[in-house]
C-alpha cells in the first residue's frame, strides 16, 4: 500500500491511471508527425498527470513581493480517452476552469505533466504546440462575450482558418463556414450576419461551429449551457451528442447541472479546492458515491418525486469553503466533513480505490480520495 502524503506536500499521487506511453519525437517534426497520427477508440488520447496551478500572491507597487498563492489547481491526475465524455463537476471556484485553460495552454502550468499522444504539450512550443491547439478546441462558457461583436459569424468562424490556412483553401473558405453553420443547425446565409442578431442558443451554436472548424480530436467544454434556459439547453446536448458521433470527438464538459453531466458524460470526476475528490463512471458516481462530498452534492439535487422526497436525507455542511490560498492541512474537506478524524489533518488522502472495495465486483470499487471512503444511500433526481 502507498504511503499517505504529508499536507506539506504540493501534489498527490494517483496510483489508478493508466501508464503513460511517452513519445521521445526527438525533433519539431517528429513531434507534429506523432500529434497527428490517429488514436484508437478507447485508447487514452489526454493524460494528465499532478497538474499543479498556483496564481501568486504580491505586496508592494514599486517593489512586488509575493506573499502567498492561490491554489487553483493543486495537483490532478485523470485520463481522457477517445471518443468518450468525461464530466468535471464541482462547485464555484474548485478549479474546473483553471483546468480547462491549462489543457488548452492558456494557462501555464505551475507544475505537473499533460500528455496528447504521448507528448507534454507543457514542453512544446513552435509548430508542434501549434498543432496540439489545432487538435485540442474549446467552447467557452458566455456565448456573448466569447464571440467578437465586430466580426460576422464568417469571419469568427473563419479566423480559424487564417491561423491554420493549411486547414482550408482560400478559395474554398467561405463554403467551408457556410457547411459549419449547416452542421450545427444554423441557416448558411447567416454568414455575413453579426452575433447581436442571435440568440443564446444560436450564439453558443456559433461557438461549437468554431470549434469544430479545424476538425480537432478534443473539445473541452467549459460550462458550454449555463448560461441558457433549459429547453434551449437540451437542443445544445443534443446537437453535442450528434456532433460526437459524426466526427468522433473526445469532450471534456464542465458544468454545475448534475443532472446534465450524467445525462451526457461516459465518466464524471468532482473536484473540490483545486483537488479531485473522486472520478468513475457516471453510475458508480450518481448511484454508489463514496466520497461525502459527492454525497452531499447529490443530495442537493431536487427530487421531483414526492414520495422519494419525503424520506430522502438532505447533507447539510456546515462552514464555508475554505480559501484557496489557505487550504485545509491533510483533506481539503475535512473541515466540512461528519467523517473527520486526526488522520484527516495530517495525511493527504489518494485519490484511489479504497481498501475496502478492492478486489470486489461493486460500482463502489473506484477512485475516490477519502481515507473513510463508504456508500451512503442517496435519493437524486431522476
Amino acid at each position: 500500500m502507498a504511503e499517505p502524503r504529508k499536507s506539506g506536500e504540493a501534489v498527490d499521487a494517483t496510483p489508478n491511471v493508466t501508464e503513460v506511453d511517452v513519445v521521445d519525437a526527438g525533433s519539431e517534426s517528429a513531434s507534429v508527425a506523432a500529434i497527428e497520427a490517429p488514436v484508437e477508440r478507447g485508447e487514452p488520447i489526454l493524460q494528465v498527470r499532478n497538474l499543479v496551478k498556483h496564481f501568486p500572491l504580491t505586496q508592494g507597487i514599486l517593489f512586488k513581493r509575493q506573499v502567498g498563492a492561490v491554489k487553483a489547481v493543486d495537483g490532478i491526475s485523470f485520463d481522457l480517452y477517445q471518443g468518450e465524455t468525461l464530466g468535471i463537476v464541482g462547485e464555484s471556484g474548485c478549479g474546473k476552469s483553471t483546468v480547462a485553460k491549462l489543457l488548452m495552454m492558456l494557462e501555464t502550468a505551475t507544475a505537473g505533466e499533460v500528455f496528447f499522444k504521448g507528448q507534454d504539450i507543457t514542453k512544446l512550443s513552435g509548430r508542434a504546440l501549434k498543432a496540439v491547439r489545432r487538435n485540442i478546441q474549446m467552447v467557452f462558457q458566455d456565448p456573448y462575450t466569447s464571440l467578437n461583436p465586430r466580426m460576422t459569424v464568417g469571419d469568427i468562424i473563419g479566423e480559424t482558418f487564417d491561423i491554420h490556412p493549411d486547414s482550408a483553401p482560400k478559395g474554398e473558405r467561405r463554403r467551408k463556414v457556410q457547411e459549419l453553420l449547416d452542421v450545427v443547425g444554423l441557416n448558411p446565409e447567416y454568414i455575413n450576419r453579426y452575433p447581436h442578431q442571435f440568440s443564446g442558443g444560436q450564439r453558443q451554436r456559433i461557438g461549437i461551429a468554431r470549434g469544430l472548424a479545424l476538425n480537432p480530436e478534443i473539445i473541452i467544454c467549459d460550462e458550454p449551457v449555463s448560461a441558457l434556459d433549459v429547453s434551449v439547453q437540451a437542443q445544445v446536448i443534443n446537437l453535442m451528442e450528434k456532433l460526437q458521433d459524426e466526427f468522433n470527438l473526445s469532450y471534456i464538459f464542465i458544468a454545475h447541472d448534475l443532472s446534465i453531466v450524467r445525462h451526457i458524460s461516459d465518466r464524471v470526476g468532482v473536484m473540490y479546492l483545486g483537488k479531485m475528490a473522486e472520478i468513475g463512471t457516471d453510475t458508480q458516481i450518481y448511484d454508489h458515491p463514496t466520497h461525502p462530498y459527492t454525497q452531499a452534492l447529490l443530495s442537493a439535487v431536487p427530487v421531483p418525486d414526492p414520495d422519494a422526497r419525503e424520506g430522502r436525507e438532505r447533507i447539510i455542511l456546515s462552514g464555508d469553503v475554505p480559501s484557496p490560498a489557505n487550504p485545509p492541512s491533510g483533506c481539503r474537506f475535512r473541515t466540512r466533513c461528519w467523517k473527520a478524524q486526526d488522520r484527516c489533518a495530517t495525511d493527504v488522502p489518494l485519490l484511489a480505490i479504497p481498501e475496502r472495495f478492492k478486489g470486489s465486483d461493486s460500482q463502489a470499487a473506484h477512485e475516490s480520495a477519502c481515507h473513510f471512503a463508504e456508500e451512503k444511500d442517496v435519493v437524486h433526481a431522476a
